[in-house]
């Protein structure tokens, strides 16, 4: 049997909470710190790199969470009010919190990637009219778009764009030393458009189009959000689409729907990843363990999988299966919770004590679904943090994007606080 709950809906009772919530404070990150200074001594220049003190971590939780609720409070209301469980279902949707779970359904059922209310269904009406979008494809086709991008995004890849964004992100960053202020968003949207630009060949301005991508996925998600339809939103989503492909392929970038989905995925969600983690690291005074070479790469994934550009996975079951021992039947709607699946919700980012791999990479997706630029994304982060650890910039002014495709900032301003 299962259990009715204050929510609505049933919990499945073979599957288990979503998880035990993090040690309160600094305990498990002490503990990690003493390893570490027995282990290797001292971090360069005769320091050790210290977690985050708890009062700044709680700060930097309450300045995040503001990006959810000011963008779709109702929606992230309901997936905090059901985490309780690891899946509960609601009539024919199924909400998927837990960890294993949530690898279950990305790896064991066969899913419908045109199914409406799916982003392989948003990507295709949005962009192409007659699929090939890559979230909407499957067998011969997805893979061989798949291997292709793997290709310019493998270790060579990334070497390659990161030739080109390195310059610009010390020339955006100058101002800092002068005493002057840096938009972290507008940093992101630009190096962003710039990667996208590389990898695709394309010589349009970066900054236009990232502004073309951001407004093709914002118009696109309008028109896909629950209540009654909005008046031209449809109309909004393809001209905004339109704009975005006319743009590369004026450039050299390709008209496909292929390299669009590619600038839309790319740049809305390192606008949205990028400047929280920056205002993570400001808020929960993690600038020391961005300055340390051999921290630097945990860091970045520890803060890629608090902040979980896509917190929340769309998708439809083409099949009957199972996920954390709850059933699935064909057609149901799964809501997969990235952001809880990769515990973002229970532990903040520390790479002295950081989550197990298998669960930080979840926010990538799992299996044949997971993301094929989480090594940019990786990467770009890296360079951005290492870059302004030496300035340990604080948060100045911060405003959330009520608009954007994916929970963010519209603006996020910087300024140095060490010389």
């Amino acid at each position: 049997m299962t259990a009715r709950n204050a929510a609505g809906g049933t919990a499945c009772p073979a599957t288990p909470a979503t998880g035990a919530p993090a040690e309160s404070g600094g305990a498990a990150s002490q503990r990690a710190t003493a390893r570490l200074v027995a282990a290797a001594g001292t971090a360069p220049g005769g320091t050790v790199a210290a977690p985050a003190a708890a009062g700044g971590a709680a700060a930097a939780r309450r300045r995040d969470r503001r990006v959810y609720l000011r963008s779709h409070p109702v929606l992230f209301a309901l997936l905090a009010a059901t985490r309780g469980r690891g899946v509960r279902r609601i009539g024919g949707t199924l909400l998927v919190h837990d960890a294993g779970a949530y690898r279950d359904a990305l790896t064991r059922i066969p899913l419908d990637r045109t199914a409406a209310g799916t982003t392989g269904a948003a990507a295709r009406e949005a962009l192409a009219g007659a699929g090939g979008v890559l979230f909407d494809q499957e067998g011969s086709g997805h893979r061989t778009d798949r291997r292709d991008l793997a290709d310019g995004l493998g270790a060579a890849g990334v070497k390659r764009l990161r030739v080109r964004w390195r310059p610009l992100l010390a020339e955006r960053l100058a101002p800092l030393g002068r005493g002057g202020e840096v938009d972290a968003v507008a940093l992101a949207a630009e190096l962003s458009g710039s990667a996208v630009c590389a990898l695709l060949g394309s010589g349009a301005d970066p900054s236009a189009v990232a502004r073309a991508a951001a407004a093709a996925a914002a118009a696109s998600v309008r028109g896909h959000l629950p209540g009654p339809p909005r008046p031209g939103a449809k109309k909004a989503a393809a001209r905004t689409a339109r704009e975005l492909r006319e743009l590369l392929a004026g450039s050299g970038g390709g008209d496909g729907a292929l390299a669009a989905m590619l600038a839309v995925a790319a740049v809305n969600t390192t606008v949205a990843a990028l400047p929280r983690a920056v205002a993570w690291c400001a808020d929960a005074g993690l600038w020391g363990q961005a300055g340390d070479p051999e921290l630097l790469p945990r860091l970045a994934d520890e803060l890629l999988r608090v902040t979980a550009a896509s917190p929340v996975l769309p998708r439809a079951a083409a099949a009957d299966g199972a996920a954390g021992g709850c059933p699935v039947r064909a057609g149901d709607r799964l809501v997969l919770v990235a952001r809880h699946a990769a515990g973002a919700h229970r532990r903040g980012p520390d790479a002295l004590d950081p989550a197990p791999p298998a669960e930080a990479h979840l926010v990538f997706g799992a299996g044949p679904h997971a993301c094929p630029g989480a090594r940019l994304a990786r990467a770009q982060l890296a360079d951005v943090l290492a870059a302004l650890a030496p300035y340990r910039p604080v948060v100045v002014r911060a405003r959330a994007d009520r608009r954007a495709a994916l929970p963010g900032w519209r603006v996020l301003t910087v300024r140095a606080a060490a010389a």
